[in-house]
């Protein structure tokens, strides 16, 4: 018998001793006491878990990149785009250029981080323009990625330790410019370099979230203070302490408040039509169908386990929060009220999934809060004067949850029930939702959940969450 085929490629063998180790070492710090700083793991003071600056064009040699990625939206057309100029725009065949083009190497830009992260943001983009574009195919077959993209991106995803697909950075953190290059990196400043639909909408919902990660910089100084606090114990620490969790239950309400903002300049329709397709990863439509195959690079690679695309989830100020208070999403901890038969049957490992969709500098320093001895639920569980701020901190967190819940039943679950407006005509329509039955198989009788990007049940996976946040609060 062959085993060959079941065995590690040398990469992955290589990825999983860099990744084991890495957890050690944060592991070793942490427990001894010693936090690296957050500069350490590309963390700006200023602008947080976003870049200080754009990130810049890549140069000369990937011009063909950056030309292909400008000329995208005028020139390609959602799948299921059945209007006359997406017709006419699809025999004319626009998407085989990728097919022609050469792989270019990326070894040059090893050493230059940031355009490390612009190739990322170039082939990210393109390879869904590419995917989603594509003429459908009845019974849906697997999407072949073409090794012009597929080969050099996996490399450069390989050398930031950050997935080989459209993540929440390339659409949020790193997909922005500044409208006055002289003023300083605000929302107010900052204009969406690339839109699958070129509709406000779409900006609008990155500006939103952008405006989130800009506000969480706040939460990254309270974890910062609080990690160097020299003795938790002592009464000014205790003080100041309780003074910061008041500070952090009022960052977390703002951001509530920036959440709700996305019904003012994001048309729900619009949203789910025009801007998700264009995002949905190779597992959306859920294990059952066929999904990406990347030409040209090993099947077994590691990296490839990860193609669900961007999610809000992908956010790392929201999972330094959760860190910091300690969330258990995994259902670890013995608290109360017990998780329901419902919070049992979510996918417990989304939020450490989701870690691999960032960059590699940012997944090692929520280890290192992960695995941090200076738990500031137990402290405030051993000092009652911490107990009621620490509580109003996780019931404001609760608050947001149950907002972005609302704002997914808008915009997807009471979304999915609409028609298409892409259809040219009733029989189109009549022929979209039977290839919808077809590809649920037979099991298209019985409706099924809804499915988030990565093609989780979203409403049992964020009833989960917001019953773990719920779940962390301590008995007065």
């Amino acid at each position: 018998m062959d085993f060959t085929h079941i065995l590690p490629s040398p990469s992955g063998i290589q990825y999983a001793l860099l990744s084991t180790l890495g957890a050690i070492l944060s592991r070793y710090r942490s427990t001894s006491g010693v936090l690296r700083p957050q500069k350490d793991f590309d963390i700006d003071p200023i602008t947080g878990f976003v870049p200080p600056q754009p990130l810049p064009r890549l140069p000369a040699e990937y011009k063909l990149w950056e030309d292909a990625l400008s000329e995208a939206p005028d020139v390609l057309r959602l799948s299921n785009d059945t209007s006359d100029e997406a017709l006419t725009l699809r025999a004319e065949g626009e998407a085989t250029c990728f097919e022609q083009g050469p792989a270019l190497d990326v070894e040059f830009m090893r050493e230059r981080p940031r355009l490390l992260q612009r190739a990322h943001v170039v082939l990210t983009w393109l390879v869904q323009y590419y995917v989603h574009s594509l003429p459908p195919t009845h019974p849906p077959t697997p999407k072949r990625i073409p090794e012009s993209l597929a080969a050099p991106l996996v490399k450069v995803s390989r050398i930031l330790g950050i997935a080989p697909i459209l993540t929440f950075a390339d659409t949020i953190t790193w997909n922005w410019e500044l409208i006055h290059p002289d003023q300083p990196v605000t929302v107010d400043n900052m204009k969406l370099a690339h839109s699958f639909s070129g509709r406000d909408d779409e900006r609008h919902f990155y500006q939103v979230q952008a405006a989130v990660e800009l506000h969480g910089t706040q939460l990254l100084r309270i974890i910062d203070d609080y990690n160097q606090i020299p003795d938790l114990d002592e009464f000014t620490s205790v003080f100041k302490v309780a003074r910061d969790l008041t500070r952090l239950t009022a960052i977390i309400e703002e951001i509530s408040d920036l959440i709700q903002s996305m019904r003012s300049g994001c048309d729900p329709h619009i949203f789910y039509w025009e801007m998700r397709p264009w995002v949905e990863g190779s597992d959306s439509k859920g294990p059952s169908q066929p999904g990406w195959i990347f030409e040209g690079v090993d099947p077994h690679a590691p990296e490839l386990q990860y193609l669900s695309g961007p999610s809000g989830g992908q956010s790392t100020v929201m999972h330094a929060l959760d860190l910091f208070l300690d969330i258990d999403h995994k259902l670890q901890s013995k608290r109360q009220p017990a998780p329901s038969s419902e919070n049992k049957r979510a996918d417990r490992g989304f939020m450490d999934r989701m870690r691999h969709y960032m960059l590699g500098k940012h997944r090692e320093y929520l280890q290192q809060l992960e695995t941090s001895p200076r738990s500031i639920r137990e402290l405030a569980q051993r000092t009652a004067i911490l107990r009621e701020p620490y509580n109003n901190a996780v019931k404001a967190l609760k608050t947001l949850r149950s907002l972005h819940m609302r704002i997914a039943c808008l915009y997807i679950i009471n979304m999915s029930k609409t028609e298409n407006p892409r259809s040219a005509c009733p029989a189109a329509a009549a022929m979209e939702r039977q290839a919808a039955k077809m590809e649920a198989g037979a099991k298209a009788e019985k409706k099924g959940p809804i499915l988030g990007t990565g093609g989780t049940d979203l409403v049992t996976l964020l009833k989960a969450g917001r019953d773990a946040t719920s779940r962390a609060a301590l008995k007065n």
